[in-house]
């Protein structure tokens, strides 16, 4: 009995799960993402093209490949439809290729208006929305009001729906928010019957089949470990469950039936919107890292902060996902750079402590280590044997700290700049 993998960020998102799950699809017929909506951007560079998914499994692009959207992704037809559109200009009909949880709940509209009123009331106090309507559709998805694919295919739908955007006008009413969704709700309408021509499955079931059938299955997870929105840095997270967990409540699979782990995280680290980031950098060092690496958001476009590793949010993360393997992605980012830091452990409050603690603000100070930098370029390394040795000390630190082995290593963005392990 096959069981299923996984792959996920370990930092705040932007790991490059895109690009990862692209070069592992031929090992897996089925790539299923289980959580988060289309505020995820994940970005594949092959056949020097970039192309950015959102809603849409990252093997898409695969030959033969089946690729599902679980019940714990929340969905925007209309952004849907638009990927989809742009997808099938480069590779073709998909529709033979994608299925759609009948249980994924839908963004309406109004969704989108109470995300943007809720984040521009919070003032100085914003958590960073990407204004997608996320929030909000979970929280109707647990305040039981919320509308799903599988209701897409009930003669009560117009009603339903309807009844879901009136409680929202009068929720909307409480804001001192102009809007007008009239353009966008006939899009959303017609994004709703263009959708009508893909699979809706229960997926749980079609899921645990595949696993039963020793059919190969690669669960994609969005945003990052430290987004969760119960273990991460709350309240600037995300709405879902990030981590492990979230495969087996969003796409309906037991925890004995969960594989490999395989975490991604950046030589370094990056973080878009507000909340903490105890490493940081607001010098010289901070921007470079940012140019290098074109830190720049995939779904919004906003200049990702930057600083060194954490290595006290990373090993947390390797424990609370269970983690099996680790990818280290742009390491090369780091190619010029004399000098590199580690963040080892916090100092709170003059205490030193070497655990992801409650706390995660302003009062957590990093305690660093040095390391010597490899100072060349190693985008051109496809043998682990080839990196210089200042590289593979960086590399043997981190293992031996999170106790997890590096089995890929990302030197470039396109699929073929990778070192296998």
């Amino acid at each position: 009995m096959k069981k299923i993998d996984v792959v996920l960020g370990l930092q705040w998102g932007d790991e490059g799960k895109g690009k990862v799950v692209d070069v592992l699809t031929p090992d897996y017929k089925v790539i299923a993402r289980f959580q988060g909506g289309p505020n995820a951007g994940h970005s594949l560079v092959f056949d020097g093209e970039g192309f950015v998914l959102h809603t849409v499994p990252s093997g898409i692009f695969r030959e033969d490949s089946v690729n599902v959207i679980g019940n714990g992704v929340v969905i925007d037809p209309v952004i849907l439809m638009d990927e989809i559109r742009a997808i099938e200009q480069k590779a073709g009909d998909i529709t033979d290729k994608l299925q759609i949880a009948k249980r994924a709940h839908l963004i309406l509209p109004t969704h989108r208006m109470l995300d943007a009123a809720s984040e521009a009331a919070k003032g100085k106090s914003k958590i960073g929305s990407t204004l997608k309507g996320i929030g909000p559709t979970y929280m109707d998805k647990t305040g039981r009001n919320g509308l799903r694919i599988g209701d897409l295919l009930s003669p009560e739908f117009m009603n339903r729906y309807n009844a879901l955007k009136n409680k929202h006008i009068g929720l909307l009413s409480q804001y001192d928010f102009q809007y007008d969704i009239t353009d966008y709700e006939k899009q959303w309408l017609q994004a709703v019957e263009e959708l009508r021509r893909f699979r809706f499955i229960e997926s749980e079931i079609v899921v645990n089949g595949y696993l039963d059938d020793d059919v190969p299955v690669l669960a994609e997870g969005a945003q990052g470990s430290m987004l969760d929105i119960d273990f991460g840095t709350y309240p600037f997270v995300t709405s879902s469950n990030t981590m492990t967990a979230g495969v087996c409540t969003g796409l309906g699979v037991a925890p004995c039936r969960v594989g490999k782990v395989m975490g991604i995280f950046k030589a370094y680290c990056t973080r878009v919107g507000s909340g903490p980031f105890p490493t940081e950098l607001f010098d010289d060092t901070g921007e470079s890292l940012r140019q290098i690496g074109h830190e720049f958001g995939a779904t919004t476009g906003r200049p990702r902060r930057c600083g060194w590793l954490d290595l006290v949010a990373l090993k947390y993360a390797v424990m609370m996902n269970g983690v099996t393997e680790l990818i280290m992605m742009k390491s090369d980012v780091l190619n010029s750079f004399k000098t590199i830091k580690v963040a080892t452990a916090y100092e709170i409050g003059g205490q030193r402590v070497d655990y992801f603690p409650f706390e995660s603000g302003e009062e957590v100070k990093p305690v660093y280590q040095e390391f010597r930098g490899w100072d060349c370029d190693i985008t051109g390394v496809r043998r682990y044997e080839d990196f210089p040795q200042a590289f593979k000390d960086y590399v043997a630190f981190i293992e031996k700290e999170t106790g997890c082995p590096i089995r890929i290593i990302s030197v470039g963005p396109d699929r073929s700049e990778i070192v296998l392990r």
